[in-house]
């Protein structure tokens, strides 16, 4: 087995031992689960019907498949970037308790070192991400079904993209940090700010015209219209299956940032997808030079 292979094993092995990150990083997506469909669920189900003209109603069935359509992939955008956040602290804490040092000392090279940190978070950050698309997929079955088999992969697709999107920034942000103190501090203000600024909690349409141009020019914004696309793609056909017209379902597409606008031109899928892509070779190709570069002491 070669040297990459065992730090790869070793590291995974330690973060599902680790009771304080694996919990962490599982409970996330759970407890955003309950949260959303406790507390977002009536939020969602007033916005689409705010939506609607006065003299339209639509089926209570086709409401929650719009709503669970919604909140789940508010809760996947934020669940690929936070839990890989979670499960890369690994490599802060063998910088904070000195393990570091020792696996320096030894015959390993520091790419293959750092290559493992990379590979076992993308590794751990997948397993807990897929869990969670099946978990929301279980609930989107028990509010209403609407999506067609393609939908279903095009939203894991999307999930294992964000996932690689998100162990690539963590893997730059906690380059630099060295300590339990710097991990807490990034991972509240990732936490609590992540959603945000990627449009899961809040849609970027209601956003002022200055703050919707700057989110435009993050990744992660794509990532959540791509998951907000996959997820209601079902609900809205349906819609208009049932006689709502076009010009309805379009507005609630801009609405719910299933549209994008960058800079007055609307961004199709594949250019997300493409905008995803590059963005995530951007990261790597950061941090190979950040431990590249990086002086011995």
């Amino acid at each position: 087995m070669s040297t990459v292979s065992i730090l790869i094993k070793r590291n995974t092995k330690l973060f599902f031992k680790d009771k304080g990150m694996f919990f962490t990083a599982l409970i996330t997506p759970g407890i955003l689960l309950v949260l959303y469909a406790t507390f977002l669920s009536n939020v969602y189900r007033d916005g689409f019907t705010a939506g609607l003209p006065e003299e339209m109603t639509l089926s209570e069935d086709l409401i929650q498949g719009l709503v669970s359509g919604q909140l789940i992939s508010s809760l996947l955008a934020v669940s690929c970037v936070t839990v890989a956040f979670c499960s890369n602290f690994l490599m802060v804490q063998d910088k904070a308790n000195g393990t570091v040092k020792d696996l320096r000392i030894s015959p390993v090279k520091s790419s293959v070192l750092s290559l493992s940190y990379y590979i076992a978070t993308l590794l751990s950050t997948l397993l807990i991400c897929l869990v969670a698309t099946g978990l929301c997929l279980l609930y989107v079955v028990s509010q209403g079904w609407y999506l067609a088999a393609t939908d279903v992969l095009l939203l894991f697709l999307d999930v294992v993209i964000l996932v690689f999107f998100g162990t690539a920034l963590s893997s730059v942000i906690n380059f630099f940090l060295s300590s339990q103190g710097q991990i807490s501090a990034v991972g509240t203000v990732i936490s609590a700010g992540y959603g945000f600024i990627c449009g899961a909690y809040m849609p970027i349409s209601s956003f002022g015209e200055g703050l919707q141009k700057v989110v435009s020019l993050l990744p992660g914004t794509y990532g959540t219209s791509l998951l907000r696309n996959h997820a209601l793609q079902g609900a809205f056909a349906e819609m208009e299956a049932q006689g709502v017209p076009v010009q309805v379902t379009d507005s609630l597409r801009e609405l719910l940032d299933c549209r994008v606008d960058f800079f007055g031109h609307t961004v199709s899928e594949p250019m997300m997808y493409l905008i995803l892509g590059g963005s995530v070779a951007v990261l790597v190709l950061v941090y190979i030079l950040l431990n590249a570069l990086k002086k011995p002491r």
